[in-house]
C-alpha cells in the first residue's frame, strides 16, 4: 500500500505540496485493513441467544465500524460446552459466554457460577454483589492466577426451576427424577434424590421425549417457552432453588490484551447491554408466562416443606466455604449480603 500511494504521488507531478498530502492518505491506513476477527461461543442454543447475545453482538458489529467482527457460535457448535474453557486457552475460540460451572474452569469459584443454592434471590442481586460486594474482585484474582484467559464481566439470568413430565407438589415427587441440569446445582439437589443427567443442550428435548430424561432443572419458565420444552414438559414447579443464574463472559488472554482500547470499551460496553436486556426480558417473561403461557401446568411444594431444602442449602454453603479460603470468602459476602437484604424487608425480602 505505501508503494501504491508512493507511485501515485510521484505519477500525479503534485511536489511537495503531494508530500504533505501523503500523512493525509496515510491517516486511514488502519480502516484499510483487515478487521479483526473473534469467533465467540455461546452457552445457549440458536433460540436462546436470540435474546442472552445476539442483539449485543450485533450491535458491537454494527457500531466497530468494519474494525472488528464477532462471529457467533451457539450451544456446542464449535466445541463441547464442557471443553470450552480448554479451547479458549488454546486459541482455538477467542470468547466465551456461560457460567464458570458449565465450561469446567479450572479454578475454586466455578462452583458459584451457574446456580449455587440460595445464593440469590432476584435478578438484581447478581450485580449488586459483583459491584458493591466484591465479588468482581475476587473473580479478577482467581482468574489472574490462570493463564491464557481473562474474565470479563459477570450478569444475571434466570431463576432455577424444575419443568418436568409428571407434577412436582412435594419433596418425595423429586427422588429418583433424572434431571438435566448444572454440576453444582446436580450436586445439591441430589441430596433430595434427583439424578443429575449431563447433556449437549441440543439433544435435552428429544430425551425428555424417550424417556431419558423425566425432567429438566436448568432455566426460569421464559426459556422453557422459548426453547421449546414446555411442549414436552407440561408441568412447572414455582418454587426455585435460586434466583438467578450467574453467568460470564470470558477471553483468551492474548486476543484481549491485542485490541485497541477502544475496541476494548465498547465490547465491555455491549456485554452490559446484554446484561440488562436480559434483565427485564427474563423479569417480565417469567410474571407474564406464569399468568398467560397454555402449555405448562404451575405446581408448588408447601412452604413449610420447601424450608427443607433452603435450610440444606445452608449447610451445602459451608462445605463448599471449607474447599478453600477464597471459597469461604465468597460465602461470607452471601451471608453478609442477605442478612442486609433480609433486615431491608419487602421488596428485598420477605418480611
Amino acid at each position: 500500500m505505501t508503494t501504491n500511494r508512493r507511485e501515485f504521488i510521484k505519477t500525479a507531478g503534485l511536489g511537495a505540496a503531494a508530500a504533505a498530502g501523503a500523512s493525509t492518505l496515510a491517516a486511514p491506513a488502519v480502516h484499510g485493513q483487515s478487521p479483526i476477527r473473534w469467533r465467540l461461543q455461546t452457552y445457549a442454543g440458536p433460540a436462546l441467544a436470540e435474546h442472552v447475545i445476539k442483539p449485543s453482538i450485533d450491535a458491537f458489529n454494527k457500531v466497530a465500524n468494519g474494525q472488528m467482527e464477532i462471529e457467533l457460535f451457539f450451544a456446542d457448535q464449535l466445541v463441547p460446552t464442557g471443553e470450552l474453557f480448554r479451547a479458549m486457552q488454546r486459541g482455538t475460540i477467542d470468547a466465551v459466554q456461560s457460567d464458570d460451572d458449565s465450561i469446567a474452569a479450572p479454578v475454586d469459584i466455578s462452583v458459584f457460577g451457574g446456580y449455587f443454592p440460595f445464593a440469590t434471590r432476584y435478578s438484581l442481586d447478581v450485580p449488586v454483589l459483583f459491584n458493591q460486594y466484591g465479588l468482581r474482585e475476587i473473580w479478577e484474582e482467581a482468574y489472574g492466577e490462570i493463564e491464557g484467559v481473562t474474565w470479563l464481566s459477570a450478569g444475571a439470568w434466570d431463576p432455577c426451576h424444575f419443568n418436568t413430565k409428571e407434577p412436582i407438589r412435594s419433596l418425595d415427587d423429586l427422588r429418583g427424577l433424572r434431571v438435566f441440569t448444572f454440576p453444582t446445582a446436580g450436586r445439591f439437589l441430589s441430596r433430595f434424590g434427583v439424578v443429575p443427567v449431563t447433556l449437549p443442550w441440543e439433544d435435552v428435548e428429544v430425551a425428555v421425549q424417550t424417556g431419558e430424561l423425566d425432567g429438566i432443572a436448568w432455566s426460569g419458565i421464559t426459556e422453557d417457552y422459548t426453547v421449546g420444552w414446555s411442549k414436552v414438559t407440561p408441568y412447572f414447579l414455582t418454587n426455585n432453588i435460586s434466583g438467578a443464574w450467574c453467568g460470564s463472559y470470558f477471553a483468551n488472554s492474548e486476543r484481549w490484551a491485542e485490541l485497541p482500547e477502544h475496541l476494548k470499551e465498547l465490547f465491555k460496553l455491549c456485554m452490559d447491554s446484554s446484561h440488562y436486556y436480559r434483565q427485564h426480558w427474563y423479569w417480565g417473561g417469567e410474571a407474564d408466562l406464569r399468568v398467560n403461557g397454555t402449555d405448562m401446568e404451575l405446581t408448588t411444594i408447601p412452604e413449610a416443606e420447601w424450608q427443607k431444602v433452603e435450610d440444606e442449602a445452608m449447610k451445602f454453603w459451608d462445605e463448599i466455604a471449607a474447599e478453600s479460603e477464597r471459597n469461604a470468602r465468597v460465602i461470607e459476602i452471601f451471608k453478609r449480603y442477605n442478612a442486609v437484604m433480609k433486615k431491608a424487608g419487602p421488596p428485598y425480602r420477605s418480611a
